[in-house]
């Protein structure tokens, strides 16, 4: 009989591959070996000097088709000195596995892979597997999942359904999923008056005060109170910058920078004219010039619950003991563009040391998400 893939092994293989976003660190190169050698048809999909790997088991497009999706790259260790171990040692201490990478999110990748390989070799489907790995999540991400998908399109590669491996669970296995994400937003102001002396202020136009009163109307904005499935929208001011180390000068312009997550009661486009108005009602009121330019990460989403959130839900009430609540919660994910191709859920480990110092993951956990993946693949085909 074959041995079993082991997802622990190659979650600490893939640990000690410095993979710090954009740098590849041999991460993919490892996991097309790998999953070549299982009898994967692997692509490399790189682009913009990112490392993507796209790989297929099965006939084409014939049956249905299941895809996992998860990202190798890793975000910086930070200061080396506060770790207690080596960040890409992969070392295991009393039954935990440490290193950037062990939750968020090598474990997930490796806990799919072992899945996938083990139940193609051991009950091979009526339809397709695709594992849709990238090496750009925590960077800007648009050469990541949005390169797999374009070259998807343009190959004529189908995925039905698809599960993101993120860890989504707060404290402990089995108790959450991600069916959507809200939207993601930040906008940046320059408000320009003009400088003066603080002594006569009716000489100058102070952009602060229009400043003040942009933000406070901002901030003081009820986006909504939540819909079905998400909580309120929010808007954060994560800067107000000036500059100006003299208390006698009123400065020529100031900066800031807002940052709004929303629900689905909202798209971009709709609060990007939104905050446009409000600049233009300042300009109006205070004489001031306000440029804005924004940036969209995604837009919100949701995958209705349905088939797919089901199959994954009950695979792991019979693995954890716990039926997972659907949640929209947390930031942005790379569900947000999958949800273009097709149905997507997301499911993966508990998040809590996540971007920490000593990142880290129970082998047990490990072991127990490999056996969840096995039991959705079971499911979807049906064997």
């Amino acid at each position: 009989m074959t041995k079993p893939t082991d997802p622990v092994a190659l979650t600490a293989d893939l640990i000690r591959c410095p993979s710090v976003t954009p740098d590849e660190g041999g991460a993919i190169v490892l996991l097309e070996s790998v999953l070549g050698a299982a009898g994967f048809n692997c692509t490399r999909v790189d682009r913009g000097g990112i490392a993507n790997l796209f790989a297929r088991w099965g006939q084409g497009n014939n049956g249905r088709t299941f895809g996992f999706n998860g990202h190798t790259d890793v975000v910086p260790v930070g200061d080396v000195d506060a770790w207690s171990v080596d960040p890409f040692g992969a070392e295991i201490r009393d039954g935990i596995l440490y290193g950037r990478g062990a939750t968020d999110m090598k474990s997930g990748v490796a806990a799919f892979a072992a899945a996938a390989i083990d139940f193609i070799r051991d009950t091979p489907p009526d339809g397709s597997i695709v594992l849709a790995i990238t090496g750009d999540e925590e960077g800007v991400a648009t050469d990541g999942t949005v390169a797999l998908l374009d070259w998807m399109a343009k190959n004529g590669e189908v995925i039905d359904h698809c599960l993101v491996g993120e860890p989504t669970n707060p404290d402990v296995m089995g108790e959450m999923m991600k069916i959507g994400r809200r939207g993601s937003m930040t906008a940046r102001f320059v408000v320009n008056g003009k400088q003066g002396h603080s002594a006569y202020p009716h000489r100058a136009n102070n952009p602060l005060v229009a400043m003040v009163r942009l933000m406070d109307r901002l901030a003081g904005h009820v986006l909504d109170t939540g819909t079905d499935h998400f909580d309120a929208s929010t808007l954060a001011i994560t800067t107000i910058d000036t500059g100006n180390p003299a208390n006698n000068v009123i400065p020529a312009s100031s900066k800031s920078v807002v940052n709004i997550r929303f629900n689905d009661a909202h798209n971009s486009d709709d609060l990007i004219a939104w905050l446009r108005a409000e600049a233009d009602k300042i300009e109006g009121e205070t004489g001031v010039r306000v440029d804005m330019k924004t940036s969209v990460s995604g837009e919100s989403f949701i995958t209705e619950p349905g088939e797919l959130s089901d199959l994954i839900g009950k695979a792991v009430a019979v693995e954890t003991g716990r039926t997972p609540v659907l949640s929209t919660s947390g930031g942005t994910s790379d569900a947000r563009f999958v949800k273009n191709h097709c149905p997507v859920v997301e499911f993966g480990l508990v998040g809590k040391t996540m971007h920490q110092v000593d990142e880290c993951v129970p082998v047990e956990q490990i072991l127990q998400l490999k056996a969840i993946y096995t039991r959705i693949l079971k499911g979807y085909f049906g064997s």
